[in-house]
């Protein structure tokens, strides 16, 4: 009787907190308005054109010659743009890796608006940034027209909103392999060494797969008013009351029976 009732016990609490975490994940089956849709596997197209630092257009795809870090931006951006390329900055010298050697970072301006001037502007700014000695042709930026930016953010799967004069967007660097493959979406606007390299490693042998962003999407939502990832403490309460009742139901089930001694 003692076992049924156990058993019944767990299989109800199973079912509410399995319906609450599948409840949450039905809410956020859409694409996002604001942040990343990962496209793991595919290919950046050779149609993409963007404009470099001397006014001259080219194309994205023939520019990945090596292990890519691609970054989305637009360089009047009061918010998480700045800090992102500061972090950017820092991890290039942190790295061990060679820039312009083992890999490169193509930055596009994703604000049609934006212009030539702006991009050697903001260029020379965070290029100055970097302490150790650099190959400074390892990291270029770019403009576009709305055309080709709309083909850029399509095939990334970077979701952003207009907001006024301003844009709502996530934080990303997006890794390609020499052969224009999407390997590994980092976002946040920090980033370790260690993840850094490792991803650019991974890039340069093609491979991909299942990222720590995987878990930590699930674990957070995006703010698109702060421009952040935040804890989604209802999904994680879920998960966690399920594990739980698991556990729980495990040590009762098992428990060994007291011996009765007259």
């Amino acid at each position: 009787m003692k076992r049924s009732l156990l058993i019944t016990l767990f299989v109800f609490t199973t079912i509410m907190a399995s319906a609450q975490v599948k409840a949450l994940e039905n809410i956020t089956t859409p694409e996002p308005e604001i942040g990343v849709v990962e496209h793991l596997d595919e290919y950046i197209p050779d149609d993409i054109m963007v404009m470099n630092t001397n006014g001259e257009m080219q194309n994205l795809k023939a520019l990945i010659t090596k292990p890519t870090v691609l970054m989305l931006v637009y360089y009047r951006c009061p918010g998480i743009c700045s800090p992102l390329m500061t972090s950017v900055a820092e991890t290039v010298d942190k790295t061990d890796l060679v820039l312009n050697k083992d890999y490169q970072i193509l930055t596009i301006s994703f604000d049609p608006r934006e212009g030539t001037d702006l991009a050697v502007k903001k260029r020379a700014n965070y290029l100055n940034l970097i302490k150790k000695d650099i190959d400074q042709e390892g990291w270029k930026f770019f403009t576009a027209d709305s055309a080709n930016i709309g083909k850029i953010t399509e095939t990334i799967g970077f979701k952003y909103k207009r907001a006024g004069n301003d844009f709502m967007h996530p934080g990303l660097l997006t890794m390609i392999s020499p052969d224009a493959k999407i390997t590994r979406y980092l976002q946040g606007t920090y980033f370790l060494p260690f993840e850094f390299k490792m991803a650019l490693v991974e890039a340069s042998k093609g491979i991909s797969g299942p990222t720590i962003n995987k878990v930590l999407q699930f674990c957070y939502s995006y703010d698109p008013a702060g421009q952040e990832y935040v804890l989604n403490v209802t999904k994680m309460a879920g998960t966690v009351i399920l594990a739980v009742a698991i556990i729980i139901f495990l040590i009762l089930a098992f428990k060994p029976k007291r011996k009765i001694t007259s």
